[in-house]
């Protein structure tokens, strides 16, 4: 037998997830991965490299809590949101149960679910991009774990809080209902914390990767109830996050790095309504999305041939064109307001 053949059955089916830098691309104006456009300057504090480090750093976890309105025992910090999503499948998911999530939408929750060998369920968002409840009623059975993205990854889109309450109640004593805000600071009024006192089965899916700048150091989080959060604690590794990345997330969560935050989230919210107001002037622009995230979504006329004509550019996009519902959409990260111009001026060259 082949070392694939040795693989897992579920493992040698598997399509791993094409992130932006697995797709790569040689390009001088990256807009493709919804990361901020600089980076922040960080010098590292804590060099105590002979050491393991704290399985949660306290710095970390009471820093988070208190940012996000919480007591530390909502806190759990892992490499990244994507552990978090892995975290609660394999936590909370028997071999004969499913994951079910809601397309278009961000594709580790599939990816996830397949490499832990745990059978998926999909409801489609509606027309509007809004959950169909009816039909994820239906299909309840077998359901442990409920992801839904908000804003909504790629599309933009807040999910409506009405809706996110009914899904809770519908899975009470039923499901975990993981809420993906890795984008929150964008629309911060739309969290759904004040609701975890409610729910004991909602968990919430944060990171430092977009609004913080922070993409490269890999720190995230899940926000729940105590119980939630202690199961997590029996499946997490022992120690998840490295000493320079908790001493620059601890550094990150203090009064200067939310305020550094806070500036970066109003300069893209600016540009992101300069890239809509110059995306409505272009002829070959049929749609643009409402976006409450650090992206906006675009249909155009032949979407493809625009992704391929700045990627020879040297401008690259996301391609959304095969994602469920998105023909001839790109997504397009908000970048520098030059990078921005740049990239307006290659989509008018378009012939």
């Amino acid at each position: 037998m082949t070392i694939s053949q040795l693989s897992k059955k579920n493992v040698q089916a598997l399509t791993p997830y094409q992130s932006a830098r697995r797709l790569g691309g040689n390009g001088d104006v990256w807009l493709n991965a919804n990361e901020y456009p600089t980076s922040p300057n960080f010098n590292l504090l804590d060099r105590t490299f002979n050491r393991y480090p704290e399985a949660q750093p306290e710095s970390v976890v009471n820093g988070y809590a208190a940012y996000a309105g919480v007591k530390p025992e909502n806190v759990i910090v892992t490499r990244g949101g994507d552990e978090s999503i892995e975290l609660i499948i394999r936590a909370f998911c028997e071999a004969n149960e499913s994951v079910l999530y809601c397309p278009p939408t961000y594709g580790m929750y599939s990816v996830s679910a397949e490499t832990c060998g745990i059978a998926l369920k999909t409801v489609p968002l509606t027309a509007d991009f809004q959950l169909n409840l009816a039909e994820i009623e239906a299909n309840l059975a077998g359901v442990k774990v409920v992801f839904v993205c908000s804003p909504n990854n790629p599309t933009g889109t807040l999910v409506n809080r009405a809706d996110l309450i009914q899904l809770l109640e519908m899975t009470k004593g039923k499901a975990i209902v993981v809420v993906d805000e890795a984008y929150i600071e964008f629309c911060p009024e739309a969290t759904m914390v004040n609701e975890l006192a409610n729910f004991p089965h909602l968990a919430i899916v944060r990171t430092l990767s977009k609004a913080f700048a922070l993409a490269g150091l890999r720190c995230g989080f899940t926000l729940a109830n105590a119980e939630l959060i202690n199961v997590l604690q029996k499946v997490i590794a022992p120690y998840p996050l490295p000493v320079p990345v908790s001493d620059i997330a601890a550094q990150a969560l203090q009064t200067q790095g939310l305020n550094e935050m806070k500036q970066r989230v109003a300069e893209v919210l600016d540009n992101r309504a300069w890239l809509v107001e110059e995306l409505a002037k272009i002829s070959s622009v049929e749609q643009i999305f409402a976006s409450e995230a650090n992206y906006v979504l675009v249909k155009f006329q032949d979407g493809e041939k625009v992704f391929n004509a700045l990627w020879q550019q040297g401008i690259i996009l996301r391609d959304q064109h095969k994602a469920l519902g998105l023909q001839n959409c790109i997504r397009i990260t908000i970048g520098t307001k030059s990078e921005l111009e740049r990239t307006i001026a290659a989509i008018k060259s378009v012939q």
